[in-house]
């Protein structure tokens, strides 16, 4: 016979794991669709959700699907059909989907998911060669208004946000968006080439993906889109230098349509939690990714004004038909 003392610890000790350690049943199993193919932006956040929501016990497992294809109107056409009414499955997406969407006319819009949460941002900077006369925003701003065909800007894709920053900065200085000479690479490494060679006037990316090069000396960065200066990061912002432009490359998750009140709950709950986490700061600070967390009604107001602003810009550079 176990004397009562030691069965009445047992039974506490019991209590106090199950307090600490959420039963497994409880714990989520999810699927997370990268709408691009694996190493990009995308990818990089749907893996690290994957990471921080295991590493913080709040889901037992999270696979992650990639879905490639015309910055992401693939996949959310495939997660909108495929996932209806299902309250484990989410989609990371962000600024270069609402474009792509209203680039390629998609008959399936970001209205069509369910809002969960904005996750992250990142600034973005134009930096020419170290050897490039342009010194400041406003040499550009000086040789775009002098001649816009000859001021060449490399980037990303066609319509993504580093197409959305040339148009808005030669829209906040006075000259023609609609005349800028924006030449898409694919990849990073690509549009660096050009720009350390001097085939192009000046390059657009995020921060993060130049920040090396700056560091080096290779590279002259003009300024970033920030509200105000970035703490240890010497660059000014386009606003102090007199040019109102302030943007941030966000990256977010959303649910499928169709699902309950419950089921987004449960989702919204399990991504709050995630996004407080040491675990996901800890991935924060690895890869350099600000905190921009935004959940619940507010993000989808976000959504819908994001969606305007970025498909008036396209439409004033021509890309977008009105």
């Amino acid at each position: 016979m176990i004397p009562f003392h030691a069965r009445l610890f047992g039974a506490v000790v019991a209590l106090t794991l199950a307090a600490g350690y959420p039963a497994l049943s409880q714990q989520l199993e999810l699927k997370v669709m990268a709408p691009a193919a694996p190493g990009g932006g995308w990818d990089q956040t749907a893996r690290a959700m994957q990471q921080a929501l295991v590493a913080a016990g709040i889901a037992r497992s999270v696979q992650v699907t990639n879905v490639a294809g015309a910055g992401g109107s693939v996949g959310i056409a495939q997660f909108v059909n495929g996932a209806k009414g299902d309250g484990n499955q989410m989609m990371v997406n962000g600024f270069v989907m609402v474009g792509a969407l209203a680039m390629n006319k998609s008959p399936v819009t970001l209205d069509q998911v369910t809002p969960i949460a904005r996750l992250t941002e990142e600034i973005q900077v134009i930096v020419v060669p170290a050897n490039s006369p342009i010194k400041t925003a406003q040499d550009l701003a000086a040789a775009l208004k002098a001649d816009i065909a000859k001021t060449t800007f490399a980037g990303g894709s066609a319509g993504g946000v580093d197409h959305v920053m040339a148009a808005l900065f030669a829209g906040t200085i006075g000259a023609d968006a609609k005349k800028i000479n924006y030449i898409p690479f694919s990849g990073g490494g690509e549009s660096l080439a050009a720009i350390l060679g001097g085939k192009v006037t000046a390059g657009i990316s995020g921060l993060s993906e130049y920040d090396g090069q700056i560091k080096s000396g290779k590279l002259r960065a003009l300024g970033v889109t920030s509200e105000k200066r970035i703490p240890g990061v010497d660059i000014p912002t386009f606003k102090e230098q007199g040019i109102d432009l302030v943007l941030a490359n966000w990256r977010s998750v959303v649910a499928a349509p169709g699902i309950t009140a419950e089921q987004r709950k449960t989702l919204s709950d399990a991504v709050e939690k995630m996004a407080k986490s040491d675990a996901w700061k800890d991935i924060l600070k690895q890869k350099g990714w600000a905190d921009a967390y935004l959940g619940g009604d507010a993000f989808g107001d976000f959504l819908k004004k994001e969606n305007a602003r970025i498909t008036e810009v396209l439409k004033s550079v021509g890309l977008v038909k009105s």
